[in-house]
């Protein structure tokens, strides 16, 4: 049978992610659900080649990878520079960190490279997405960020990439790495209100010299629905992709943006980022597919199997009843598939979605100009 899909699982990338703080049994409880709905024989399952130390100073500075080299020989006795590196309050030093940066990072680029080889379209690693980490710290449950290492990669066999963020929160590390090249595009989707982490991504945000205008951020108030956001990630992705010409996609769909996340404050169900899949598989382009965020582990693991089976073309033949698996309890009480949403109040007003898009479409027009010249 032709699979076009690569998916990546690994029992030790599965161990690895579930040190992340907070998500201590999600990555078992995604792949478990997958794989009961046996829509893992429709892909090519991939384990993970973990990353090489040079692999890692391809982005990260050899000082902070160094430290962690270091940290994962001594323990934790060199701790005390660790205000320098990030690592402590929302990224604790981990058991074996040396492993699990490897392993993390490792399995985003054994995804990316299945796309290189052309016989995928699209490659999935759900443990991947660890889009605020810096190229000297660690920030916000991140180590490494797996996501900038593989669209380096992928920028080798491709050209340019389009880089697509729809977690609750805004992906700042990959948008600081690619601010100042118009090689890669950032379009990150995400809540943006005083004091809600990383408290960066404003629609004035669009990049610095040659990246300028490559960088697009589209803030969104508390609460928003289904209907206004799947409306705003159409028309402006869709608007995106045929500006810059993308040759290749990097879609992190973490899933915080989900109504009932403890985290995010969005009032989603997974039926708006199944419409982004859709939307950016339409494009017919080479797409990585990763996680990212979502608290609310029963809640991430109905969302990505969902978005496993469109991204399979399985989605029709999904039974809205959880089949017996491993962690069946944790889908109580109704133990479906489906998530309703919320009463959560929308705070997002018609007439300021619509003046986010008009800006967003007048810089597009720029870029469509500076690409034309470009490609000339």
């Amino acid at each position: 049978m032709d699979h076009s899909v690569c998916y990546v699982s690994d029992p030790q990338l599965i161990k690895e992610c579930c040190k992340i703080p907070n998500i201590s049994k999600r990555a078992y409880l995604v792949d478990s659900l997958i794989k009961a709905y046996h829509l893992s024989d429709h892909m090519d399952v991939f384990k993970v080649n973990p990353s090489s130390y040079e692999d890692l100073i391809g982005f990260h500075s050899s000082a902070y990878i160094d430290f962690l080299q270091k940290l994962s020989d001594n323990n934790s006795s060199i701790l005390d520079t660790e205000d320098e590196y990030g690592i402590g309050y929302d990224c604790p030093a981990v058991k074996d960190i040396w492993q699990f940066i490897t392993y993390i990072s490792g399995a985003s680029l054994t995804a990316a490279k299945a796309l290189t080889t052309m016989q995928y379209r699209f490659s999935i690693n759900w443990c991947g997405g660890w889009h605020h980490a810096l190229r000297d710290s660690a920030q916000g449950f991140c180590y490494v960020n797996d996501i900038v290492l593989a669209i380096d990669l992928l920028r080798k066999t491709f050209g340019k990439v389009l880089y697509i963020d729809i977690d609750v929160h805004h992906g700042n590390g990959v948008e600081d790495a690619y601010m100042a090249t118009d090689k890669v595009f950032t379009l990150s989707f995400h809540q943006y209100e005083p004091g809600f982490y990383p408290t960066s991504g404003s629609l004035d945000d669009i990049g610095i010299d040659k990246g300028k205008y490559y960088t697009v951020n589209v803030p969104f108030k508390e609460g928003i629905n289904d209907d206004k956001y799947i409306t705003m990630f159409q028309k402006i992705s869709n608007m995106v992709n045929s500006s810059y010409n993308p040759k290749c996609i990097v879609l992190q769909c973490g899933a915080d943006s989900l109504v009932g996340d403890p985290i995010g404050g969005f009032n989603l169900t997974p039926k708006t980022l199944a419409e982004c899949v859709k939307n950016v598989m339409k494009w017919e382009k080479p797409t990585l597919f990763l996680g990212g965020g979502g608290y609310n582990e029963a809640n991430v693991a109905r969302c990505w199997t969902y978005l496993t089976a469109i991204i399979t073309g399985q989605d029709d033949s999904l039974s809205n009843d959880i089949p017996d698996n491993e962690y069946f309890s944790a889908y109580g009480p109704d133990f479906t598939l489906d998530i309703n949403p919320g009463n959560r109040k929308d705070f997002n007003s018609l007439n300021n979605l619509n003046y986010i898009f008009t800006v967003i479409a007048r810089n597009m027009k720029i870029v469509k100009e500076l690409v034309r010249k470009q490609e000339q």
